[in-house]
């Protein structure tokens, strides 16, 4: 039995908690910024882990069957990556009851629960790290951070001034944990265990390349599938990942490398990047060039390691998808059929389903559009929905391998199928603002081929052949 058999083909719904959506019937004190504006790098919207559960049967219908969570733990920030308390679901969001309430309304619909580990660095409020503040070198947890003097400077710093410890980035609210302690690492690791045997389903791991430490990884591989064989450890690691993946160590990663060669070449000269991908600056390629991207990536891994890899158009570090594509939807549109025809499971950060716009600190992390339901793009959630119906349970989208039907991959038309004995789908793509006509083989596309999704593709009989007919942009998709 393959444990992770329910990560192959999973829709997985990225939320990032103060954003996502906010109960009322969760009462907490302090004041909130209003809901609709816009995001702020200290603002609080005052989403919650309840609102996230009110909106279980929304990401349901739009066919998720995983939920990632970003960082939940109690936290001073907003996006709560500088962590006070890893066995306190944070106040705000409703406590350790809320997540209770959550898993249990979740794996009642068959959704799973993924946690955003953050156990690179800590915060100054973690309790450890401020007993070095008050205490200095006589803290008996000096061991636990890297202290390079005393007394730690970690508030008002001269400009250009470095703190005099270990952190990331230089930034010094967050602290870099000492994981060669010994008392460090069963910190993690009893971390790790707690909320797994609380029910969640797996970890994604927040910058784990900064804990430059194999065997720290594999004790932490160890550790979670001890409690739950069929845990999901998923890394954020942006490159090439062939150190993490060799087994002994994540199930998969977050696969930046295929969104950037989407982004190169569906987004062509429309591409609009505020950030770089790996330190590298994305910049348009034409066909010849994704198909060898996505040959190079598909080499770097076993195929079982391929099926469960963590896809993602998009997330909370990046622009959103309508900004990166110069906001021609049809673009956003393809780069979003083959993703999910692509192996492996689909990670969709909240709101690119309904077609929400923002850059980098710019928009990215706005709040869900609940009450301006007139402003969703029906047409992208139409897609989506098809696109995640056509994924569930579909044993060709979990198993099966994957090519191109390189003779028909011409000009601007991306043909593709992936397959099992007996089955399969076979997927046309028009790059081109452009009709375009292909002459196929009447085998090239599966026997009878049926139209699974279809944006306007017509196959029309041509003698021996198959005349299919892409009107600008279209996409479809045969079974």
């Amino acid at each position: 039995m393959d444990r992770l058999d329910w990560v192959k083909g999973a829709v997985i719904y990225q939320v990032f908690p103060d954003r996502f959506a906010r109960s009322k019937a969760v009462k907490t004190d302090g004041l909130f910024e209003k809901w609709d504006t816009p995001e702020t790098p200290d603002g609080f919207k005052g989403g919650n882990l309840k609102g996230a559960e009110e909106k279980l049967d929304y990401l349901r219908d739009l066919g998720a069957t995983a939920v990632y969570f970003n960082p939940i733990f109690a936290s001073a920030a907003n996006h709560r990556y500088h962590t006070f308390d890893y066995y306190s679901v944070d106040p705000l969001l409703g406590g350790n009851a809320a997540l209770d309430s959550f898993l249990k309304a979740a794996h009642k619909r068959g959704i799973k629960v993924i946690l955003d580990g953050v156990f690179n660095h800590a915060s100054r409020g973690f309790f450890q790290f401020n007993h070095l503040l008050e205490n200095g070198a006589a803290s008996p947890y000096r061991r636990w951070f890297h202290p390079r003097g005393w007394p730690l400077k970690a508030y008002n710093l001269a400009s250009g001034e470095k703190p005099n410890y270990a952190c990331w980035w230089n930034l010094p609210a967050l602290p870099k944990f000492n994981t060669k302690n010994p008392e460090v690492r069963a910190f993690i690791l009893g971390v790790a265990k707690y909320w797994l045997e609380k029910g969640i389903d797996g970890w994604r791991l927040d910058v784990p390349h900064e804990i430059n430490d194999d065997a720290f990884w594999r004790e932490f591989r160890r550790v979670c599938k001890a409690v739950n064989p069929g845990c999901y450890i998923t890394g954020e690691i942006w490159g090439e990942a062939k150190r993490w993946l060799a087994g002994d160590q994540f199930d998969a990663v977050m696969n930046y490398q295929l969104s950037a060669a989407c982004i190169s070449y569906f987004g062509g000269k429309k591409l609009k990047l505020t950030h770089p991908y790996d330190g590298r600056r994305l910049e348009p390629g034409d066909q010849k060039k994704f198909m060898a991207d996505i040959k190079t990536l598909l080499g770097h891994y076993k195929y079982a390691t391929t099926l469960v890899q963590m896809n993602m158009m998009s997330s909370h570090d990046t622009d959103r998808l309508l900004n990166t594509y110069g906001g021609d939807e049809d673009l956003v549109k393809l780069a979003a059929v083959f993703s999910f025809v692509f192996p492996g499971a689909v990670n969709v950060y909240y709101g690119e389903e309904i077609g929400m716009e923002g850059a980098l600190n710019a928009g990215t992390r706005n709040a869900m559009p609940w009450g301006r339901r007139r402003s969703w793009n029906t047409g992208l959630l139409k897609l989506y929905k098809q696109l995640a119906a056509l994924r569930r349970g579909n044993p060709v989208i979990k198993n099966g391998k994957f090519e191109f039907l390189a003779e028909y991959c011409c000009g601007d038309i991306l043909a593709f199928r992936r397959f099992l004995p007996g089955a399969s789908l076979a997927c046309l793509i028009n790059n081109s603002p452009e009709r375009k006509e292909l002459r196929l083989k009447k085998s090239a596309l599966g026997r009878s081929p049926r139209a699974l999704i279809n944006s306007g593709v017509t196959l029309k009989p041509a003698g021996d052949f198959l005349l299919a007919v892409l009107p600008p942009r279209a996409y479809a998709v045969f079974g």
